[in-house]
């Protein structure tokens, strides 16, 4: 039996590639089809075309991050292990990427070119994808456990630096930062209710300190009204960043089981892999190890290569 702390750790990393996994092949489809068709367990195949058990960008890149804060986080090493993702499939769970979104290449591709890692990532307002938030919650760890005595502004610093390798956009960082605060909360020892409440109440009022009353106003469902209460037809799952967060939250808040969980996201449907890694993670922090099921742990790709990795993350933590 692992430790709370330990169980934690290898949940949230198991747990990410669960969801990752559970909605790769579904990735696209639409919600109606899913109401039909619902996912129950792994599937093999189906939108790209991959074994049971192989999990995404989403859970590469996560892993790459939690590599390099083990080394030490420096945002070139960051950068160029995303490149050994992207150019050479480090990382990857067969040996070859198959999912990347639009911004995330671009910005890559920017890097392979030499742009500095903190300019690399769009910043126009219509490059909002997921691609940072979906990578973005080993930082929790990271500010819990290794810098618990950083400010606000200053974890907000570090957050807007990682994101911005591939999402610059004000919007895509603020979405990060929320994500990793309420994830800190969990790893307080909090109920996620009170998890929520306490960052509705900590960050309530903390974007209208760096950005528009406009661009504030699109966090106002999760920060000032009560995500909880809405409907399943209310909530929306594309690649859009907003989208992502308000989902994986409306996920893991709205249920009481890591498997409840991951098959709320995952069959909201469209960006179905995003939706349920996140959700996947948060569910794997707060519920442990212990709480995913056996047999879809057991079909993972790369099981032991991610379990050596939970069992690194967890030795620097630690230290």
């Amino acid at each position: 039996m692992k430790s709370l702390f330990d169980s934690r750790v290898h949940g949230f990393l198991i747990g990410t590639a669960v969801g990752d996994a559970m909605g790769v092949p579904v990735e696209f489809t639409t919600r109606n089809f899913l109401k039909n068709k619902p996912v129950e367990g792994m599937r093999a195949y189906g939108t790209h075309h991959q074994p049971a058990g192989t999990w995404s960008d989403d859970s590469a890149l996560t892993y790459q991050t939690i590599e390099t804060l083990i080394q030490g986080l420096d945002y070139r090493t960051l950068a160029n292990r995303f490149l050994n993702w992207y150019l050479y499939g480090d990382w990857t769970a067969h040996g070859s990427v198959f999912d990347i979104g639009i911004s995330t290449r671009n910005a890559l591709d920017r890097l392979e070119q030499g742009v500095e890692p903190l300019k690399a990532g769009e910043t126009s307002e219509l490059c909002n994808g997921n691609g940072s938030l979906m990578r973005i919650l080993p930082l929790a760890f990271y500010f819990h456990y290794q810098q618990p005595k950083l400010s606000l502004d200053e974890r907000f610093a570090i957050v807007r630096n990682v994101s911005s390798l591939t999402h610059g956009h004000i919007r895509s960082v603020i979405a990060c930062f929320v994500l990793v605060s309420f994830a800190q909360e969990l790893l307080a020892g909090k109920e996620k209710v009170e998890a929520y409440r306490t960052i509705q109440q900590s960050l309530g009022s903390f974007p209208e300190q760096i950005c528009s009353a406009d661009e504030c106003e699109l966090f106002a469902r999760i920060l000032k009204e009560d995500l909880i209460q809405l409907s399943e037809k209310e909530i929306y799952s594309s690649g859009y960043v907003l989208h992502s967060l308000e989902a994986a939250l409306w996920s893991f808040l709205t249920t009481d089981t890591y498997s409840d969980a991951v098959l709320r996201a995952v069959n909201l449907a469209d960006d179905a892999d995003t939706t349920g890694s996140v959700t996947g993670g948060l569910a794997g922090l707060y519920y442990g190890l212990e709480g995913i099921p056996v047999n879809w742990v057991q079909t993972l790709a790369r099981f032991e290569d991610i379990e050596d990795l939970a069992g690194r993350f967890t030795r620097f933590l630690h230290s």
